[in-house]
């Protein structure tokens, strides 16, 4: 096992083994949210191939194995599973332990503000390819949320997605060189900000929100649709 995929199985089996816990069942929300990740991922997997082949960024021979399916090795194919099925996790204990909707009051704020600085990094950054196209996707979909949506689960949205950086900025820190001598993964400075978080490039915490996002936003819409509402 690479360095890489024992992350991945790490990150895995503690929501995996909690999801049949009684009060937040999530097993119970298996199939439409893996039809979440499957959206997710046949985004993020086209457009993670394509910034592989263009130097955006790679990945380090000495830390994944050696098979690659669109230029990306096996272990970047789990992340896009294992990484929206333990965050959307969070949410779901939330939902379940928590009755009075986090932010309820200022939630559509909260949107509004995301998406306004989204939208403006994505505006202003169109010479650097992971800041301009990770702002633009996630400035869409916070729009299309703003104006149509308006859904009622959105302050719980906004408390998981604050919750969730911790583990996931414990994971990318890794992927990103903070424990190795060098980065599982590497960025290339010229296709982003510049700006890093110790190890981790600012974007990432805009790609967390649309990997967090868009898998809840298919799976509520889905149990709505079975619900009948």
């Amino acid at each position: 096992m690479t360095l890489y995929a024992w992350l991945m199985l790490a990150s895995f089996v503690g929501p995996f083994l909690l999801s049949f816990d009684k009060k937040v069942a999530f097993y119970k929300s298996w199939l439409p949210l893996f039809a979440g990740i499957v959206l997710n991922g046949l985004i993020f997997i086209l457009w993670d191939g394509w910034f592989a082949r263009t130097g955006v960024w790679g990945f380090n021979n000495d830390y994944v194995w050696a098979t690659r399916f669109n230029d990306l090795p096996l272990e970047e194919w789990m992340f896009f599973f294992v990484v929206p099925y333990a965050s959307v996790f969070i949410y779901a204990c939330l939902k379940s332990y928590i009755k009075t909707e986090p932010f309820a009051k200022n939630k559509h704020n909260i949107t509004l503000l995301f998406l306004v600085l989204t939208f403006v990094m994505a505006l202003f950054n169109a010479d650097k390819t992971y800041t301009f196209y990770n702002c633009l996707i996630a400035s869409v979909l916070l729009l299309i949320h703003y104006l149509f949506i308006k859904s009622s689960w959105m302050g719980y949205f906004w408390l998981a997605y604050i919750i969730h950086l911790v583990p996931f900025f414990i994971i990318n820190g890794i992927l990103t060189g903070a424990a190795t001598p060098e980065p599982v993964v590497w960025y290339n400075n010229t296709e982003n900000l510049g700006i890093r978080l110790h190890t981790i490039p600012v974007e990432d915490t805009v790609y967390a929100l649309t990997c967090l996002l868009l898998p809840i936003t298919v799976m509520e819409w889905i149990q709505t649709k079975i619900a009948g509402k």
